[in-house]
């Protein structure tokens, strides 16, 4: 936020200029690289046409030249390095300064909100927050005492004729006489019947008898 109003700080500015300029330093070095070696490429294929022609001395001077180009190819490749080197240094540098400025502002916050909470302040609030609480745990005592006629009752008389009661309960179960239990069914022998069942069977004998005699 801060950064937004006021902008960057001086540091990170140049931090950052000082970047640009090695990438549009390693992009010039690379398009110098480029064209050395469209060159080294172009003396090789000049070289094997003096071959061909049988001109040995134009061809031994391609190759010089080639060499030139390389040589100088491989300086560019040591300056990238170098670079590279520098830009790599430069970001941890800045990543390590961004820490440290973003370690110092929390440290700031952290003195402010301690001066702003003084200890004394939060011993003053404990010390009410537990006043608060005690008063409010005398007022719900006060508000279950019983009061009025209920506040005459003996608990221990209650307690005694509650004993009482329980004893004359246990009494009377004790003298109730013991239940008759059903008389269980009578069970007739599978090999006796029953007296009219007989009777029965006999009217229908003597029946069967009369109507074979007709």
């Amino acid at each position: 936020m801060f950064t937004r109003i006021f902008g960057k700080p001086k540091q990170e500015t140049n931090a950052l200029a000082t970047l640009d300029k090695l990438n549009e330093t390693l992009e010039m070095l690379e398009k110098k690289e480029k064209v050395l070696l469209k060159k080294a490429a172009t003396e090789v294929e000049r070289a094997k046409e003096f071959t061909r022609a049988k001109n040995k001395r134009a061809a031994i001077q391609c190759l010089k030249r080639k060499r030139l180009y390389e040589q100088q190819i491989e300086q560019l490749g040591n300056f990238q390095l170098r670079i590279h080197d520098q830009m790599i240094m430069l970001e941890g540098a800045k990543a390590t300064t961004e820490t440290v400025d973003a370690l110092r502002t929390g440290a700031a916050a952290m003195k402010a909100m301690q001066k702003a909470t003084n200890i004394d302040d939060v011993d003053k609030t404990m010390d009410e927050i537990n006043e608060q609480t005690e008063n409010m745990k005398q007022i719900q005592e006060a508000l279950s005492t019983p009061i009025g006629a209920a506040a005459d009752f003996d608990e221990d008389e209650l307690e005694a004729e509650l004993e009482e009661l329980e004893g004359a309960e246990l009494e009377e179960q004790l003298l109730q006489p013991a239940t008759t239990a059903p008389a269980a069914p009578v069970r007739v022998p599978a090999g006796r019947q029953p007296a009219k069942k007989v009777e029965d069977d006999d009217d229908e004998l003597a029946e069967l008898q009369r109507e074979m005699a007709l």
